[in-house]
């Protein structure tokens, strides 16, 4: 393969100059920031084209992509360095961009055309368990990353306390009214969507302040990389103070919601209500002051909770109100809609129901995001939402959980069928991921599915391969094929962990937040890893590869293990049950020490940061205690506990591990007494470890960040 001079054409560069005036200097500024040492030898020009495309060539010496937006432009950028660099570029700030020395050079012209011209990524939820404690740093990457991935519609919810807190307080509440009713940082997705309200408070002023300062920068960039991110606007949920201000509004309290207790429940405004519209026009007004309006707004005002009508005239009436609302302030209104709850409360959101709040709104000013497709496509249930405009989804994490899930086969065909009989009002592809998980990759491909690059699904995955090693070896990409075809089989589920990160149980999985299963043979994925140590790389995604592969692996023997104690305590074999009890606790050490690898496995970082938010020791303390609750017990109960856990270097050895000790040492203990053992009265005492865990901030001791092939290949060496 011929490759460009960069040294060459580097001094060319230095003498000619670029002047300053080519198309997407947007584009450019992007590519300086992940490649600033081969960012000189890319061309980029404007075509004259209505629909999304670019197109990648050679000129001179540089690689020259012409493209129709600053959008496609970046995708264009993305499709040379995955294709011939061989380059991911990660989500995660934390990780590299691995370039070659020399870039390789294009024969003749390669084209491509989008196949929908919406790419919509996030969710609510993804601003709790992978956001929250995101600087500028973290942000700005993660706007390439959806820039060089083609995202046009990105959720943007961040800040928009600032706007609410002055909204409430002009509505006559004090500013301690409104930061208590305000959650902790971390829980903000779920009181924005009407679940909680007032856990964790009060929100503190500098998290307000900051926030709202940061959500500028946000939307400055994406707006220059051709993005429109989806702002919120008001969808009924007021603090329960304002009726002493307005004694005769239309209020009810919200269904129960994950557990917690009474007093955190949600207040709903009619939208019927004449103060409805106002609190709507004040809240744009403030909101579009503050950080201007692209015109779409994400409102969901029945997430998991119950409307306080299931009669489908009321229900229209509702969704009529609500878009009225927003048309006053801002004739452009589009309404973006999650179809999450149509999934979630098929009992209530029957097609009759549906049918009535989807037609409430005038055609094309409402987009429904089909949430969950990997799994239920709604849009085949509804003759395609009724004639609105909706998007394609992929959801594929719960909860930010790391475990290897996914059906990739199932994914494509179901995106050919979409494609091919989805209808004209299927506008878009995108993902509605909970959280950053352990497979970015399906993400990527997701994306790319949304364009026309001509190539089969094979030969994507050998391009993964090779990406992931730098380089080909048919080794590595037999694995990859593996894991797409043999272990990448099962749709994400809420609470998809391995049983290491689960509440001790003796058989199956105590509850339902923490799903161990899995549809391959764990033979499968020894092998895979087996493979993939074969190989050799300096990389950082190779290394990470071993590290997440490997961690699975030990993930699904430890179950095994697990229920190979469970025979033995029910044969009376003690001798037994403490060589697999002291089996468990290792494999639990061993992954800890691998996953210390790579800093994506951290929970030193997801700590840090949220403490880097705090002035004082006090401060500090309150956003670790809101950062170590969400990923453990989660809130007030045990209903959501383990929902988001994760199998990070400090977490496996401080909370896992102690668990699943105290949990065998007591079965033991019951055993020797000749006594049965008492789960209940075990349950009680490790749910006060849980909160306790939750609220200290006591130093962990966290494993030293060793090599990822040496260390797996001990680990290997010990097991097999």
């Amino acid at each position: 393969m011929r490759t460009i001079n960069s040294i060459a054409v580097l001094v060319m560069v230095m003498a000619l100059s670029s002047c300053g005036n080519e198309d997407f200097p947007q584009v450019r500024e992007l590519a300086e920031r992940i490649i600033p040492e081969h960012h000189e030898l890319f061309v980029f020009e404007a075509v004259e084209d209505s629909a999304d495309c670019y197109e990648i060539s050679m000129n001179g010496e540089k690689v020259l992509i012409r493209a129709s937006n600053a959008n496609s432009a970046a995708v264009g950028l993305n499709h040379y360095l995955k294709n011939y660099c061989l380059t991911t570029v990660s989500w995660d700030a934390r990780n590299p961009v691995e370039m070659p020395d020399e870039l390789p050079s294009v024969e003749g012209t390669v084209k491509v055309n989008a196949h929908c011209g919406d790419r919509f990524f996030l969710n609510y939820c993804t601003f709790g368990y992978t956001m929250p404690w995101w600087g500028w740093n973290e942000w700005e990457r993660f706007i390439d990353w959806m820039a060089l991935n083609g995202v046009t519609m990105p959720l943007a919810i961040t800040g928009q306390e600032a706007v609410w807190q002055k909204v409430w307080m002009k509505h006559g509440l004090t500013d301690e009214q409104v930061r208590n009713y305000f959650s902790g940082p971390a829980h903000l997705p779920w009181h924005r969507m009407s679940n909680i309200d007032y856990w964790q408070g009060p929100l503190p002023q500098e998290w307000i302040d900051g926030q709202a300062e940061l959500q500028k920068k946000i939307l400055k960039r994406e707006r220059e990389l051709g993005m429109t991110p989806i702002l919120p606007a008001f969808a009924g949920h007021v603090p329960k103070e304002l009726a002493d201000v307005y004694p005769s509004i239309d209020t009810t309290r919200v269904s129960y919601w994950g557990g917690f207790a009474d007093e955190y429940r949600c207040t709903f405004l009619a939208p019927m209500d004449s103060l409805y519209a106002e609190i709507q026009k004040d809240f744009l007004t403030v909101q579009t002051e503050m950080f201007g309006t692209d015109h779409i707004y994400g409102v969901d005002p029945f997430n998991e909770i119950d409307a306080p009508s299931w009669d489908p005239q009321t229900l229209g009436n509702m969704a009529a109100h609500i878009y009225g609302s927003m048309a006053a302030v801002d004739p452009e209104t589009v309404w973006l809609q999650m179809g999450w709850l149509f999934y979630a409360d098929p009992a209530h959101w029957t097609q009759e129901n549906i049918r009535s709040f989807l037609r409430a709104v005038p055609q094309d000013r409402l987009i429904m995001l089909d949430y969950y497709c990997e799994f239920t496509e709604i849009w085949k249930q509804t003759q395609e939402f009724y004639g609105q405009p909706y998007i394609w989804c992929y959801l594929g994490n719960f909860g930010g959980n790391t475990m290897m899930s996914g059906n990739f086969r199932t994914v494509s065909s179901r995106i050919d069928d979409a494609l091919a009989n989805g209808g004209d009002n299927l506008i878009g592809m995108g993902s509605t991921l909970e959280g950053f998980g352990v497979n970015m990759f399906m993400y990527e491909y997701i994306l790319e599915r949304a364009w026309d690059t001509g190539m089969s699904d094979d030969e994507w995955i050998e391009v993964l391969a090779d990406r992931r090693l730098g380089y080909a070896d048919e080794g590595v990409r037999k694995a990859w094929r593996t894991l797409c075809d043999e272990v990448y089989t099962e749709h994400s589920k809420t609470g998809h962990a391995t049983l290491t990160c689960a509440h001790p149980a003796l058989e199956g999985n105590w509850h339902w937040t923490t799903k161990p299963s899995t549809n391959y043979p764990t033979e499968t994925l020894w092998n895979v890893w087996e493979t993939l140590l074969s190989a050799e790389s300096d990389r950082d995604t190779y290394g990470y590869d071993v590290v997440n592969v490997g961690r699975q692996v030990l993930g699904d023997h430890f179950m095994a293990v697990r229920d190979q104690f469970t025979e033995a305590y029910k044969s009376g074999d003690l001798p037994l049950m403490q060589e697999k009890a002291a089996m468990m606790l290792d494999i639990i050490d061993d992954m800890d020490r691998l996953v210390a690898c790579h800093p994506e496995f951290s929970l030193k970082d997801w700590v840090d940061m949220a403490r880097s938010f705090g002035e004082t020791p006090q401060q500090k303390d309150y956003y670790e205690t809101n950062a170590r609750t969400l990923v453990s017990v989660w809130g007030d109960s045990y209903h959501l506990s383990d929902y988001a856990s994760r199998a990070w270097a400090g977490m496996l050895s401080s909370f896992y591990k102690v668990r699943w000790e105290m949990f065998l040492k007591e079965v033991m203990d019951s055993f020797k007494a000749g006594v049965p053992f008492d789960a209940k009265a075990f349950d009680a005492r490790i749910w006060e470890f849980e909160n306790a865990w939750a609220k200290s901030s006591h130093e962990i001791d966290y494993p030293e960040p060793g090599d990822p092939v040496a260390t797996a290949k001990e680990i290997i060496a010990k097991y097999r």
